[in-house]
């Protein structure tokens, strides 16, 4: 169920950074979709593409919608005409084959580079170094159907708060060293931060978090 009271407190934690919240609905109902549409949230995050595009059809067509999960090549297409933003791109193969649906559905999609920030080798992403060589070979401008709009980082599920703060910090670093290869025509995302880390991320740097349970409850 929506808690609306936590919502509001977020929202109001928000304000002096500028941040941006992404709802986290994966494996809740539409009707708690709903009521956090009703509080004017209007940014959704989802992680599985099957969930997804259930609730699409049946929810307002003015949803700015984010992938946030572990995105198969071969399911793209299935979310390629809707999409907003898919945060979790962590291969050329994959950003190869959200170009092509893009261009087949006439749109473009922006991206955020997922980096491997965390101290876990079960999580997904991208070295620095690695990011930072599709930039220096000017891995962006080969595409016409996606927009590079930022980075996207988890920190390590640990109580450590020195490690998380740590790890959004270098992830910050690679944000601004990065600043002049973001599309200049949109306002560029660095998304880190979830219920448990999501206060640290903001003193980090994050002008997006990325809040489920906190709001939801747990799934």
């Amino acid at each position: 169920m929506f808690n609306t009271e936590k919502y509001k407190k977020i929202c109001e934690e928000l304000l002096p950074y500028k941040a941006n919240l992404i709802a986290v609905t994966k494996t809740k109902p539409v009707t708690d979709i709903e009521a956090a549409i009703q509080n004017g949230q209007m940014l959704f995050g989802e992680n599985y593409v099957q969930e997804l595009v259930e609730k699409v059809p049946v929810l307002p067509k003015n949803i700015q919608w984010h992938f946030i999960g572990n995105l198969q090549r071969n399911k793209v297409k299935q979310i390629a005409p809707f999409i907003h933003t898919v945060q979790t791109v962590d291969s050329r193969k994959l950003l190869n084959e959200l170009n092509k649906h893009a261009a087949s559905n006439n749109r473009v999609i922006k991206v955020l580079l997922q980096v491997h920030i965390a101290k876990e080798e079960a999580k997904f992403g991208f070295s620095e170094v690695e990011v930072q060589m599709l930039v220096d070979e000017g891995v962006f401008e080969q595409y016409n159907n996606i927009s590079f709009n930022g980075l996207m980082g988890m920190a390590t599920n640990t109580d450590d708060t020195m490690q998380v703060r740590s790890e959004f910090k270098q992830l910050y670093g690679l944000y601004k060293s990065l600043s002049d290869a973001f599309d200049r025509n949109e306002s560029p995302v660095l998304s880190m931060g979830m219920t448990s880390d999501y206060k640290i991320a903001l003193d980090e740097g994050s002008n997006m978090i990325r809040i489920g349970s906190a709001l939801f409850g747990s799934r």
